[in-house]
């Protein structure tokens, strides 16, 4: 599913992001993405999303060898992959569904298509009931629903949770970790980032480590050992 061999990404004049990094992600996985501040590890979701391109070495999704993918192409490689970050980023005056629905309205999705998938997609969120409610009404733990909803609403292969509890207490951290799970679960393969020894202990899957940029260990079944 995701395939990196041997890219590194610099900045000039010697700052280096990543360094000679080789990992396979199969598909359905769960792994948890770990290391201190400035280790890579939002470089890395960086390169994924086409965001940023490798100074060195290959990159593939799904086989798809996404390197020196092409600006006209990088739209069809989002659709794929679905991002939560740290900041919810919901538009305050549009409701939930409307947040989750104008996903599908920049992809050009029919009326008749956003009035099905959303509901689908809120009901596995759980937040159906509360579809008509605008941000400001929720917790910070409803919201980040909101917005891994608007990652799934068109049915991602991979779902990337760059820190998505960083801004959350204990229960809504503990909310949102089990509702990756579940996504995880119905078949997405997900990467979670994250610096937070407790969220990865809880996750308990496979857990890859970064140190300056470089994968230090990689552990089927791990913790977040400092």
């Amino acid at each position: 599913m995701i395939e990196l061999r041997n890219v590194t990404k610099y900045y000039p004049p010697n700052t280096y992001a990543l360094k000679n990094v080789t990992l396979f992600i199969k598909p359905k996985e769960f792994v948890s993405v770990v290391g201190r501040s400035g280790t890579g590890k939002t470089t890395l979701a960086k390169l994924l999303i086409a965001q940023e391109k490798p100074n060195e070495g290959r990159m593939m999704i799904g086989g798809w060898d996404i390197t020196d993918i092409h600006p006209y192409e990088i739209p069809m490689l989002r659709r794929q992959i679905g991002v939560v970050f740290q900041d919810f980023n919901l538009l305050p005056q549009k409701t939930v569904f409307e947040n989750v629905a104008f996903a599908l309205e920049v992809l050009g999705f029919s009326y008749f298509k956003i009035v099905k998938v959303v509901p689908e997609i809120l009901e596995i969120v759980g937040l159906k009931d509360k579809m008509n409610r605008y941000p400001t009404q929720m917790s910070g733990g409803e919201q980040q629903r909101v917005v891994i909803a608007r990652a799934l609403v068109h049915h991602p292969k991979i779902l990337i949770a760059d820190e998505p509890t960083g801004n959350l207490d204990i229960y809504n951290t503990q909310q949102v970790l089990d509702l990756l799970l579940k996504i995880n679960e119905l078949g997405t393969t997900v990467l979670l980032i994250s610096h937070d020894k407790n969220v990865v202990d809880f996750v308990n899957r496979r857990v890859i480590k970064l140190e300056n940029g470089e994968v230090v260990s990689d552990e089927e079944k791990g913790k977040f050992n400092l």
